[in-house]
């Protein structure tokens, strides 16, 4: 690919540099090899910590001069006295004051003259030591930062993209907040690396897709890849308020008091219609993936209920279409950050990840597989290439079965017509446990017990040919694997996760900054089911994406709802369940009316991608499998909880 030539290139600069510098210090007789990964040994706690303000060149908070952001710096201080630049590790994040990063909800903290005494996270502590300056930046209206908070939009990325432009010599910054005093990067090379999770990790999306030089690698960890997606699914509403909610909420209070113009705009730029407006297409970075000059090391929950895994799926996509470098990992967990699912491991890829792109060491972990999926509880397994090669969009059809509501799954297009009434008190957990049964609020559709495996890969479809009652309908579809398993406990308030009294230790630590952070454990279930994909979408935006209209009671209407991307492995005597219904409770607002919809199911279709195709699933079908008794009413994980309205802020 294109963006491997790029490391090699840089590989080899690195490996001659290390070599003459080698060359020149050693002796003939001495032999040593480039260096494969960084060490821990520069002082933590003589390590400098500034403060710097960089000038974004806006005027967000409109007082007549242009906006400063604060940024916060840890670096080592021998290799500057030495005449070493270095790279930097940096996470750009409205959360710093308001509330907290981590599991254990860590804010900044200061000494008497203003520079960083807790850095939040365990970065600074583990990679200061090996040679990089970490930088925590405070977008701009937020903690000690001038401008204000437009929720992923100019002001947001601006505030990331402006420090870049800093530390690579194209911006100008000083050391205080409104003080004329410059301040020079004068000790970095200006590789950096953005991480974060959540909006920092929304922050690194949009920077990278402005195709700033110098940012060289991204790691976003549950991330938004475009924010229209976060507060709806094709017209259908995810939460009972908009981004001026989330703007207000984490604002400091000085430009809480300046901004209530730019809360305007965002209002009037966010109707709560849920059509399409240029508001979402400043902050839909999937459009702009083309730009990216960095790699990407994505982190998903495949149960992320929050930032839904639909934003890791269609920027996956594009950085692929884009022949972009990258990685990912994907786990069973809801919300939840890879060191608290899988802390000694995500260290030390993070480790070799950073020194292969902003050291250029040359390690071998861009020849190491591609995907890391987690298919149990603490269990990975990899893939060379994600998703698989082998793997095919298979066109599977709903058909009638002996029951109403009950309905087959197979590969041959069926006729005959289903019908259910949204009934919000419902969502996918009462729609599954009772896939067998008759219920007036879903229609489902089940495959025999599979005789072998079947593995779902990449990004699902479902189109439904729907004829309502009400001039309103909201539409839900969920692809369920039915049969007893153990797996995370992702509706939990942890997400999957338990937290423990004993703590671990990365890094060296300093009175007011402990690398040191509480354990974690994998928190399960034991379930008949569990929930694959979904997706949701309101039937009014079946002839746009961009603007939903009034339905006419009993005409027909043709909508492809997008399914959220997954990776899940059904075992044989298992069975595929697609269930099709209307409000999920606590996912998706209701609509304003209670509606009945009648489906076409000879225009009804689910689009999965199959590791192996048709194929795979026409052998998966065809064996006769004796099903495991089961229940009339099926055990899953609980309810879930109503919806977050804050991405990843606790």
């Amino acid at each position: 690919m294109p963006k491997r030539t790029r490391f090699t290139t840089w590989r080899t600069l690195a490996t001659a540099a290390t070599a003459a510098l080698m060359a020149a210090l050693l002796t003939p007789a001495v032999a040593h090899s480039a260096p494969r990964e960084s060490s821990p040994v520069y002082s933590y706690a003589d390590a400098i910590r500034e403060a710097v303000w960089v000038d974004t060149g806006l005027d967000g908070d409109s007082d007549g001069r242009t906006d400063r952001v604060a940024v916060d710096i840890v670096r080592p201080r021998e290799p500057a006295a030495q005449g070493r630049k270095i790279p930097v590790i940096m996470d750009a994040s409205p959360y710093y004051s308001c509330c907290g990063r981590g599991n254990e909800s860590q804010r900044k903290t200061y000494d008497a003259n203003g520079n960083v005494v807790q850095m939040p996270l365990f970065y600074d502590n583990y990679f200061v030591p090996r040679g990089y300056a970490f930088v925590g930046v405070d977008l701009a209206g937020t903690n000690r930062s001038d401008g204000c908070v437009d929720v992923g939009g100019r002001s947001d990325i601006q505030s990331a993209k402006a420090v870049v432009d800093w530390l690579n010599g194209r911006a100008k910054a000083y050391t205080s907040r409104t003080g004329t005093d410059r301040a020079e990067a004068t000790w970095t090379n200006g590789r950096t690396g953005m991480i974060g999770k959540s909006y920092d990790g929304t922050i690194a999306n949009g920077v990278a897709a402005t195709g700033v030089k110098g940012l060289k690698t991204i790691v976003p960890i549950s991330a938004i890849s475009s924010w229209y997606d976060y507060y709806f699914a094709q017209g259908a509403p995810l939460y009972d308020s908009g981004p001026e909610w989330l703007s207000n909420y984490v604002e400091s209070p000085a430009a809480r008091a300046k901004c209530a113009a730019v809360q305007q705009k965002i209002v009037a730029g966010a109707p709560r219609t849920g059509d399409w407006t240029s508001f979402w297409t400043e902050r839909d970075y999937v459009k702009d993936a083309r730009k990216i000059r960095a790699s990407v090391f994505v982190i998903h929950g495949q149960q992320d209920l929050n930032v839904r895994p639909k934003h890791f799926g269609q920027w996956w996509d594009a950085l692929a279409k884009n022949r972009v470098e990258r990685r990912i990992w994907l786990s069973q967990t809801g919300h939840v950050d890879p060191f608290d699912f899988r802390r000694a491991a995500w260290a030390g890829t993070l480790h070799r990840w950073f020194d292969h792109e902003l050291l250029g060491y040359d390690n071998g972990i861009d020849d190491e597989p591609m995907a890391d999926v987690e298919r149990h509880p603490d269990q990975w397994v990899t893939s060379n290439v994600w998703p698989p090669r082998a793997t095919d969009t298979v066109s599977l059809r709903p058909g009638t079965g002996e029951q109403p509501g009950v309905g087959t799954l197979g590969l041959r297009k069926q006729r005959g017509t289903e019908r259910f009434t949204d009934d919000p008190r419902l969502s996918e957990t009462d729609w599954s446990a009772r896939i067998d049964t008759p219920t007036p609020g879903k229609a489902g559709f089940i495959t025999e017990p599979l005789a072998t495996d079947l593995r779902v890969s990449g990004s699902s479809t479902v189109t439904v040919r729907a004829t309502p009652t009400t001039t309103t309908a909201h539409l839900t579809a969920v692809l369920v694997d039915l049969g007893p398993d153990t797996i995370r406990d992702y509706a939990d308030a942890a997400e999957g996760i338990t937290t423990l009294a004993d703590r671990t230790c990365w890094g060296p630590s300093t009175t007011g900054d402990s690398s040191c952070f509480r354990s974690t454990q994998a928190k399960t279930t034991a379930v008949d089911y569990t929930i694959v994909s979904r997706g949701w979408a309101d039937l009014g935006n079946h002839a746009s994406a961009t603007k939903g209209t009034p339905l006419t009671p009993g005409r027909p209407y043709t909508i492809t709802l997008d399914l959220h991307a997954t990776d899940h492995v059904l075992p044989a005597g298992h069975r595929l369940a697609l269930i099709v219904a209307g409000t999920d409770r606590d996912l998706i607002d209701p609509p304003s009316t209670t509606p009945t919809l009648t489906l076409d199911l000879s225009r009804t279709t689910a689009r999965v991608p199959l590791v192996g195709g048709a194929g795979a699933f026409a052998r998966a079908t065809a064996g006769t499998v004796a099903a495991t008794p089961t229940p009339s009413v099926l055990d899953g994980v609980r309810d879930p909880r109503a919806a977050h309205r804050i991405p990843g802020a606790l």
